[in-house]
């Protein structure tokens, strides 16, 4: 079925109209309402389940990307004539109308993006971070660059729009792990998720929608109550393969080479971690930063940046945050898996 449409504790997505398109592997799930004319591109995720995702109308939002909210804090609210690009992630924000976001671009909780601007592709919004409209905006953090000229909003929307038609849809999502994968029952696998190669899975670690792994000559281990959010990709293309330890958070629309990664972290947003990286016990890496090559991220540190470098000890807050994430996540998967399951009975 495209898009996957999947309840959470009884409450479906709605739709003032169809959807004009939705492409393979894409995922609208739970508290979603969804304006007029809608484009959802494939493996797009938008996911309602701590709190809701409001969806204006004549939406576009491009491959890979990710909607989803903040635990019972900040809903996702999305107005008209929003046109996001591939692999960003809209996170428990408010944006407004005639907003266009371009590929790569992470906006994070409780910022508030207001009508009429521009993201440039690659740009972070900081938590909290108001983006006044009438300009265009770059970076990380996000800074005005110019004024909008008369006719950009539209000229870019249409840009983006175009640049749809001339992509080939995405592939099916596969489940083809390796022999000798060693997957727990309790784990939560997502009906939009590609897994490839031999995979160890501990108990109640999850796997996230339109994720994508690929163990190559390696191997993907994942350990106990881990989970691994949406539109994350895993590609190991070395023996070294790919471990996570227990008890960690990966983001959405995170990109992993071969690493270990240990105990307690949270490797945050649309960051990436290249291979041969070593990220100790307990440590957050903030949202789009990029580590380098045989790096080593100690152990109590927050790191951020491209290049990541550290900027000072994680405080008792941002360890409680780290917590937390973790028992949301085991109760979202459970609810999921059964939701998966329920739909496989009913077809």
């Amino acid at each position: 079925m495209t898009p996957l449409i999947l309840p959470y504790a009884t409450t479906r997505p709605e739709f003032a109209t169809p959807l004009a398109y939705a492409g393979t592997g894409s995922a609208i799930l739970g508290r979603v309402t969804v304006g007029r004319n809608a484009w959802i591109g494939p493996l797009v995720l938008i996911r309602a389940d701590g709190h809701v995702v409001r969806v204006g109308d004549d939406f576009h939002i491009g491959a890979r990307s990710t909607l989803h909210i903040a635990h019972e804090i900040f809903a996702d609210l999305i107005g008209d004539r929003v046109a996001i690009g591939e692999n960003s992630c809209v996170h428990a924000c408010t944006v407004g109308d005639d907003v266009v976001i371009g590929d790569n671009v992470v906006v994070l909780d409780g910022a508030v993006v207001e009508s009429n601007a521009v993201l440039e592709s690659g740009t972070t919004v900081f938590p909290g971070k108001r983006i006044p409209g009438g300009y265009v905006y770059a970076g990380a953090p996000a800074k005005p660059v110019r004024a909008i000229e008369p006719g950009e909003i539209a000229a870019r929307r249409a840009k983006i729009v175009k640049a749809r038609d001339n992509k080939m849809d995405a592939p099916s999502p596969v489940r083809m792990p390796a022999p000798g994968s060693d997957i727990h029952p309790t784990v939560f696998i997502a009906d939009t998720a590609t897994v490839r190669g031999k995979i160890r899975a501990a108990a109640n670690t999850s796997i996230w929608f339109s994720n994508q792994f690929d163990a190559g000559p390696g191997e993907i281990s994942i350990g106990l109550r881990t989970n691994i959010q949406d539109n994350t990709s895993i590609r190991c293309t070395t023996t070294q393969g790919m471990r996570i330890g227990q008890d960690s958070t990966v983001g959405h629309n995170v990109t992993i080479e071969d690493c270990t990664i240990g105990d307690g972290c949270l490797i945050g947003i649309g960051s990436t971690v290249r291979q041969g990286t070593v990220v100790q016990d307990r440590v957050l890496l903030a949202a789009s930063a990029v580590t380098e090559p045989g790096q080593v991220l100690e152990s109590g540190f927050l790191y951020a940046g491209n290049p990541a470098r550290k900027l000072g000890a994680l405080d008792t807050g941002k360890l409680a945050l780290i917590d937390t994430v973790i028992g949301h996540y085991c109760q979202y998967a459970q609810d999921f898996k059964a939701a998966q399951e329920a739909l496989k009975i009913g077809a």
